[in-house]
């Protein structure tokens, strides 16, 4: 055991997750987050933004005289400076629908942190003499980050897997709710399907003041009833309880506009009905299962996947299944440095956006003309993402997510840097989630945990766990339709 271990760590860096996650982020994350906002479009006739690729350039600051030159990790720690590099964005205004390629061209908006041994580090490639004569140790695995002289660590964050059915019985057993955590980008909504001990089903998602009737949600989004009962055909329990559902709901018989105007009495009682209308396509298209889609065309599918949610809380009701274990593994999820800077830059940038949006409108306003250097703040993108980096407070309101790296010694460092941390509050009472799962193997350090309330709630990985990157979830599923294992819709 002993010659593989240390074949393993002299081939294998054990912060390679934290640098890898980052590196991803910066090949091809940073560009979606700007690809899903690249037009600014203000309230000024004729006018737009039109915002194209995104460039790093390499670390640097500007000194007292304006000059800007490149600096090393050691230096940034030594003067209090960020280790960041600045970002440049194509900038193409389009007036009148024509687009003038050449006014801008590359435009400074901030500044990104810089993970320390990243590929777009100024030590990457580095000889190690060259390491030392710069102040630099060789032996440094990098994994953190340098803010204002600080050094700090981003923490794994474990969550339950998104886009994922999860079906449990509740309280005593009477009620059985099946819960998927709908994720896209910048936004995630928890939607439930309940079963209640008479088979009858109700929906919860965000927006929603009180429960949906099943069926008249199932309406709305546009599903005939013969279709309904088409997709329960194969399962006798199943098809009995969509028969009840129907003989009791008021809106078999109801057109989906009018079902759409039933729920939306719901979300804007009092309100015009054309209001209301609109308010329950909103509802549906933005806030139900967005993970699907946000289009009218994604309705249906939307639908059959309420569909087969209620399917499972039916089977596992009826005990022709096994209820989900949320504390197993494979319905984990951690989120390292790359998902969560892309969680930091898609919040930072959306308020950046606003920012020149406001600047145009107001520019505009008082008759003057448009200047890029005057639209445009740099501070607005840096501070934001400055701010969350050393406090420790990230977009959905965690907290420690950010922390100071522990040099105590060399072994606190590594462990620091392969720390992961459960979203749950110390007094929250889930009690199985602070115990070993048979499903960590492998995966969590069974030992090392801290003691007091803290413990199960963070974890540290297992000396040889690997991370794996997932895979592009839209060509898998074109895979899957054209082989014909997904239903086309």
């Amino acid at each position: 055991m002993q010659p593989l271990l240390e074949s393993y760590l002299n081939s294998t860096s054990l912060v390679q997750h934290q640098v890898e996650s980052f590196n991803r982020f910066l090949d091809s994350s940073l560009q979606k987050v700007v690809s899903r906002q690249n037009m600014i479009e203000p309230s000024v006739e004729g006018f737009a933004l039109k915002l194209g690729n995104i460039r790093l350039d390499r670390i640097s600051i500007i000194e007292s005289d304006g000059s800007r030159r490149g600096i090393l990790p050691n230096e940034a720690r030594l003067r209090n400076l960020t280790y960041a590099a600045p970002i440049f964005i194509e900038v193409v205004p389009i007036i009148r629908g024509i687009e003038k390629a050449a006014a801008y061209g590359e435009v400074f908006v901030g500044e990104l942190p810089i993970m320390v041994r990243s590929n777009l580090c100024n030590t990457k490639n580095m000889a190690k003499s060259q390491m030392v004569e710069n102040g630099e140790d060789p032996e440094d695995p990098g994994g953190y980050f340098i803010i204002k002289g600080v050094e700090r660590v981003l923490i794994g964050l474990e969550d339950v897997a998104p886009n994922r059915i999860i079906t449990t019985k509740e309280g005593d057993g009477k009620e059985v709710k099946s819960r998927v955590f709908s994720t896209t980008p910048g936004f995630r909504a928890r939607c439930v399907v309940t079963r209640n001990q008479n088979g009858i089903f109700s929906i919860d998602f965000p927006t929603t003041s009180k429960s949906l009737d099943f069926i008249m949600t199932l309406r709305a989004l546009g599903l005939q009833m013969n279709d309904v009962l088409a997709y329960s055909e194969d399962l006798l329990s199943f098809k009995n309880d969509m028969l009840l559902n129907m003989e009791t709901s008021n809106a078999k018989e109801l057109a989906p506009k009018d079902a759409l105007l039933e729920l939306g009495k719901m979300a804007a009682p009092g309100q015009a009905s054309k209001y209301q209308e609109r308010r329950a396509e909103m509802q549906l298209d933005n806030y139900l299962l967005p993970h699907i889609g946000s289009s009218v065309e994604d309705r249906k599918e939307k639908g059959k996947y309420l569909i087969q949610m209620a399917r499972k809380a039916t089977m596992i009701s009826n005990k022709l299944a096994k209820q989900d274990d949320k504390d197993h593994y494979a319905n984990k999820r951690v989120k390292f440095s790359g998902e969560l800077m892309e969680e930091l830059f898609a919040y930072a940038f959306r308020f950046f956006v606003k920012e020149v949006k406001y600047q145009i409108e107001r520019t505009s306003a008082r008759g003057r003309k448009l200047s890029i250097q005057a639209i445009i703040n740099p501070d607005t993108l840096t501070e934001k993402i400055a701010y969350a980096m050393g406090t420790g407070t990230w977009v959905a309101g965690q907290t420690g997510v950010s922390q100071v790296l522990d040099r105590t010694n060399f072994i606190s460092s590594y462990t620091h840097l392969r720390r992961v941390k459960s979203p749950l509050a110390k007094k929250h009472p889930h009690f199985r989630a602070r115990d070993v799962h048979g499903t960590q193997w492998g995966k969590i350090c069974p030992s090392e945990t801290p003691e007091g309330q803290e413990v199960g709630l963070t974890k540290y990985l297992a000396l040889m766990s690997k991370v794996t990157v997932g895979a592009d979830e839209a060509s898998a599923e074109q895979k899957l339709k054209s082989l014909g294992k997904v239903e086309q819709i």
